[in-house]
């Protein structure tokens, strides 16, 4: 599988990748998606202490013993529970980063995360004091690089100018193509990396699956019609919607989520697929609709 730097850190990513979300809480079929998706190439790994209340990070954890060295694994803060309350509130300060990072280190069962990302983040965070939490747990030797998971254009431009932020986790597909008019080029021109997230769409651009509701700026009859149309470029939804999202030269790698073995299989055979030409990517962005970020200029 082709590995790309991520941003200006050491870390080589696989251009596809694994996101946990959707793994489930049971072991046993967690860790065979996680152990296939290694054998596959896949060596990008990404998890967030707010899945499953800390059960996510425990089950990559145990499924990671004995693979770490093959894997670049991320995740993720700023989400902290109250113990004895429902739900959680968002919490980007030094204190907390500082105390969390240890408690992701003890359920992933290792002494470092390669990647270590704010899940989230707001304008009004004391945006300096969180990236001094992670700038003392890189010195620190406790994490290799970190990043920000933000579809927030005002809190991105932020971290692009005051950090050394490797990637930022960015939803982006064929049918979110938000990220495409200001977000992309400022982390190209910055030479920080995108993750992009959701190439999927949560399965409305997946081979095989119908639809049954609509997605951001789509409505149902809308999302099927684009479907149809795309597969008159490629009959293979899934790998030409990966594939797009690895398209913009910002992008370092695409994080499908799978639930089975057949989905993770399914994602990975777009590793296999020859980059789209221009031409199929001026036919996919003719087809598709432009949108764009409304809210947190």
């Amino acid at each position: 599988m082709k590995k790309n730097q991520l941003g200006r850190s050491e870390l080589m990513v696989s251009e596809i990748g694994l996101g946990c979300m959707s793994l489930g809480t049971e072991e046993a079929p967690a860790t065979r998606i996680i152990h296939e998706a290694i054998e596959l190439g896949v060596n990008f790994i990404d998890t967030a202490d707010l899945y499953d209340a800390g059960r996510n990070e425990e089950l990559v954890g145990k499924a990671i013993a004995g693979k770490r060295d093959q894997v670049i694994l991320a995740t993720k803060v700023g989400n902290r529970r109250i113990p004895g309350q429902d739900g959680w509130v968002w919490d980007a300060s030094k204190e907390y980063i500082l105390r969390a990072v240890k408690q992701s280190l003890q359920r992933l069962g290792t002494d470092y995360i390669d990647l270590y990302q704010l899940h989230g983040g707001m304008i009004e965070d004391n945006i300096e004091e969180a990236i001094e939490a992670f700038e003392q747990l890189k010195q620190e030797g406790v994490i290799r690089a970190y990043g920000i998971s933000s579809i927030r254009p005002n809190v991105i431009r932020e971290y692009v100018a005051r950090s050394s932020i490797a990637s930022v986790m960015n939803q982006y597909s064929i049918v979110d193509r938000r990220a495409e008019e200001e977000v992309l080029p400022l982390l190209q021109k910055s030479e920080i990396s995108v993750i992009a997230r959701g190439p999927l769409a949560s399965g409305a651009l997946a081979t095989g699956r119908e639809p049954v509701k609509g997605v951001l700026g789509y409505e149902l009859e809308e999302l099927r019609e684009l479907r149809s149309q795309l597969q008159n470029i490629d009959p293979n939804l899934t790998q030409l919607a990966i594939r797009y999202s690895l398209s913009h030269p910002a992008v370092a790698v695409a994080i499908p989520g799978a639930r089975t073995l057949e989905q993770l299989k399914q994602n990975i055979a777009a590793a296999d697929m020859p980059a789209l030409t221009s031409e199929q990517i001026d036919r996919i962005r003719a087809i598709s609709k432009a949108n764009v970020y409304t809210a947190h200029r």
